[in-house]
């Protein structure tokens, strides 16, 4: 659907996007991340055909987004990070405004913002002046105005900054909605909403592409060995033994706390597995277990990870 080929731009020296290249597939939900300055906004740009490139393709479902633009952006529909709304306009004469930029049929029109309006739930609020709707009303119309024309890839940057927690968790349902029907790539600074939301996640930081996996992917193979903590009624010499009988075990310390110990260990096993041996192997010594809580490394600290080693093979 979109494939990106050593795509390079520059200002002048700086090097915003180097040697980038990607694809991604129909009717998938992407998480497209980096740090500010990463050349994420600058790919965005490209991808839409706003911005030039020095050089690279980029195709769009087989269009060239530079040799063939007009054909390769019917297909996109695009939300920046700041809606590109008109506030002494109402919401209905807004989005007839943007189906007749964008060739909207006019025996079709009323029709589809009819649907944009009932799919992003801004019909109550369409002949209100937008300069008096609210933030998560405005945001939801900016995704409306990207979903005229039906496009099949849906663009949108950090849609849900400045929302409160109600308005954030409806737009993430409304994203997953629109990844039934559409291609969907979403920037966001918010990890924990790419990985509610995202199937995959490609990760930019110093103009190159660093990651490019499922998001369950990602996470088993940045977060490596999983970390185990537990309260154990026990004696620091009593935890020895047990742990020296078990299989997967990598690393452990222990801190002894009046009559439990407080116990950290690492393990390549699968948690799920390691906990339920765990708890055989202390009960079979007659030792209870009090507490078990499993950790793997987060998206924010792959995240950290993955753009400090970029930052450091640049320093270089």
């Amino acid at each position: 659907m979109i494939e990106v080929k050593h795509l390079t731009k520059r200002y002048g020296d700086h090097t915003a996007v180097s040697d980038l290249s990607f694809t991604m597939e129909r009717g998938r939900i992407y998480g497209f991340l980096g740090p500010n300055g990463a050349g994420k906004s600058t790919t965005m740009n490209i991808l839409t055909g706003c911005l030039s490139a020095t050089s690279g393709e980029v195709t769009i479902d087989g269009h060239d987004i530079f040799e063939d633009a007009r054909a390769a952006k019917k297909l996109i529909g695009y939300l920046p990070e700041i809606p590109p709304l008109y506030p002494d306009r109402t919401p209905r004469e807004y989005l007839n405004f943007v189906a007749e930029c964008k060739d909207v049929p006019g025996n079709q029109r009323a029709e589809q913002i009819r649907r944009v309006m009932e799919q992003t739930a801004v019909t109550e609020v369409a002949d209100r002046l937008i300069r008096n709707l609210s933030k998560g009303y405005r945001q939801r119309l900016g995704i409306a105005q990207a979903l005229l024309g039906d496009p099949e890839i849906v663009i949108l940057d950090e849609p849900t900054v400045g929302l409160d927690p109600r308005q954030i968790m409806e737009i993430r349902e409304l994203i997953k909605g629109l990844g039934r029907d559409h291609t969907v790539i979403l920037s966001s600074h918010i990890l924990s909403e790419v990985q509610a939301v995202c199937e995959r996640v490609l990760i930019i930081s110093g103009g190159k592409l660093v990651a490019c996996e499922e998001t369950a992917d990602l996470e088993r193979h940045f977060a490596g060995k999983a970390a185990l903590e537990l309260t154990v009624e026990a004696g620091k010499a009593d935890v020895g033994p047990v742990l020296d009988a078990l299989e997967g075990v990598e690393s452990f310390s222990v801190e002894e706390n009046g009559n439990y110990v407080n116990l950290k260990l690492e393990t390549d096993r699968e948690p799920d597995d390691m906990c339920r041996d765990l708890f055989w192997a202390f009960s079979d010594a007659g030792k209870p277990i009090l507490r078990l809580t499993t950790t793997r490394a987060s998206l924010e600290e792959i995240f950290l990870e993955l753009t400090r080693e970029e930052k450091e093979e640049n320093a270089q």
